[in-house]
């Protein structure tokens, strides 16, 4: 873009990661201050919800919450009782049930 300039290193502020910040994890933004400072905030990535293996849809009844909270849910609340509940969908299942019997 033509008259933008991009800032330098020197100019932004808490330059280098600290303690738990090193994670890859963690998503660095460029934030401005009323001081017209310009530093950086960590934020956690979001969490995807999960998908069925076979066809990608989004399963339903599944946590979408990072791994320290999920351990804490009961059993019924991280995922359907149904076999390959929590990797399949269930239209998928029927199929892949179905399929396994005939054989």
């Amino acid at each position: 873009m033509v008259g933008v300039k991009r800032k330098t290193a020197q100019k932004i502020q808490n330059k280098g990661r600290f303690g738990s910040l090193k994670s890859r994890s963690k998503k660095a933004v460029f934030k401005k201050t009323p001081g017209s400072r310009t530093v950086v905030h960590y934020k956690k990535k979001k969490i995807s919800k999960a998908k069925c293996a076979s066809c990608g849809k989004v399963l339903p009844g599944t946590m979408a919450k990072a791994a320290s909270k999920i351990k804490n849910a009961f059993t019924t609340k991280k995922k359907p009782t149904r076999p390959f509940g929590g990797n399949l969908c269930s239209a998928c299942m029927r199929k892949n049930l179905i399929r396994r019997a005939r054989k």
